[in-house]
């Protein structure tokens, strides 16, 4: 279905929406981590029963659960649609300024409020596929927030359209929206029982016609080094810095192959993110990513064998190795139920693209969804140059995926 003379809402909803900072919190213990994402969850409460869908509701997690009731007799499952309302603490995300430029030409973009901030088909090779679109930016000085905010704006504008279009036939659709994806928490307390749906999709993609279905398979491992303290002044022959036995256990590390600077495709790596300690301890946290998950123990095996040998270097020192499942390989699960993304590839078609089927290499809630019950691949919305101040999102590319939407609800209440 073309979803042609429906006046989207998809631009208008973004630029709003981007302006309400919903930063996520790394170091906060709460749920959601940062209280401000209730701002903008509150508000798509109000929206979404402002659209006449009455059951719209948050918990007092930070999740939006509202229902977009079937109107066939045919028993079709349940599906979910979901994006995530928090934006990446990488960079700031307050006072966000949204620029709309509309037919974009195809010359560099400069920012207003930072002129070293350019965006340009030179660095974004996906933006000379846009020229023409209407393309949202920044203003220079923080990143969009079209991750996720791009998807929500498409589910809340599906939304709008089902409701003013009561002729599309489809099953029961349940709408969510999470805090937290950004950090790793996106599901952590939702409740699936609650949510009550048999199958789901992300809105947290990139490029037009792009579907993904794999994802990274991810631990977290930290290894702690002990040392011996003593007063320096007295050391000798029995201090043990375990400051220098991290340090040189860090030399060990390859440069040239197993880390995200120089892997990509279906290559996986081991990544040191934060290091801390003194002379009597000092630990590395690493994230360990693959999309074979039988792969990650190999590489924290290899972890392993490098903390012997620092600590072979420094007598007296000592070790330990902390593994923490993070999330799993999304296909793991997809591959037992083909259909789930077949008739999203058909939605595809229906909409006049080509499925590119992509992995990803990170992690989305969907990720964790469908371990938990809940098959879930992932959408396009249009973000590109995520998690930075060049963030773009094509209006056209949101726009596209609300149609994609439209016609995988249809392929669903059809095939069933």
């Amino acid at each position: 279905m073309i979803l042609r003379g429906y006046k989207h809402s998809v631009a208008e909803r973004l630029m709003r929406y981007v302006q309400i900072d919903t930063t996520a919190d790394p170091n906060s213990d709460t749920q959601p981590s940062s209280m401000k994402q209730k701002d903008l969850l509150k508000l798509l409460v109000q929206e979404l029963l402002a659209l006449g869908i009455a059951d719209a509701e948050m918990d007092e997690n930070g999740y939006v659960y509202a229902t977009i009731e079937a109107n066939t007799d045919k028993k079709v499952p349940v599906l979910c649609l979901c994006a995530h309302v928090d934006t990446s603490p990488d960079c700031s995300g307050t006072d966000v300024k949204p620029i709309l430029h509309k037919q974009w030409n195809g010359k560099d973009i400069e920012m207003p409020d930072d002129a070293t901030v350019v965006l340009s088909a030179k660095n974004h090779p996906y933006l000379l596929q846009r020229v023409g679109d209407d393309i949202i930016t920044a203003s220079g000085k923080t990143l969009l927030g079209a991750d996720d905010k791009a998807g929500i704006a498409v589910i809340m504008d599906f939304a709008q359209f089902l409701v003013s279009n009561p002729g599309v036939s489809h099953g029961k659709i349940r709408i969510l929206f999470t805090p937290d994806e950004e950090i790793g928490r996106g599901v952590n307390k939702l409740d699936i029982k609650r949510l009550a749906a048999d199958f789901a999709y992300t809105l947290d993609g990139g490029e037009r016609g792009h579907l993904e279905g794999e994802s990274f398979s991810a631990d977290g491992c930290t290894i702690t080094f002990a040392g011996i303290s003593a007063h320096p002044g007295y050391a000798k022959n029995k201090m043990v810095n375990a400051q220098k036995v991290l340090s040189y256990f860090m030399t060990l590390l390859p440069n040239d192959s197993w880390c995200p600077e120089v892997t990509d495709g279906y290559q996986g790596f081991v990544h040191p993110v934060h290091i801390e300690g003194g002379v009597e301890e000092a630990k590395v946290q690493f994230i360990v990513r693959d999309f074979v998950t039988a792969k990650l123990a190999i590489y924290e095996t290899k972890l392993e064998a490098l903390a012997k040998e620092a600590i072979s270097k420094f007598p007296g020192a000592a070790y330990r190795v902390e593994v923490k499942e993070q999330y799993r390989n999304m296909r793991e699960i997809l591959d037992t139920v083909p259909q789930v993304m077949e008739y999203a590839k058909e939605a595809y078609k229906l909409s006049h693209l080509k499925p590119l089927i992509q992995n990803i290499r990170g992690g989305t809630d969907g990720s964790r969804l469908s371990f938990m019950g809940l098959p879930c691949p992932n959408i396009f919305t249009g973000e590109m140059g995520i998690h930075s101040r060049q963030e773009y999102v094509s209006v056209q590319d949101m726009e596209k995926a609300v149609e994609v939407c439209v016609n995988l609800v249809q392929v669903w209440a059809q095939k069933n």
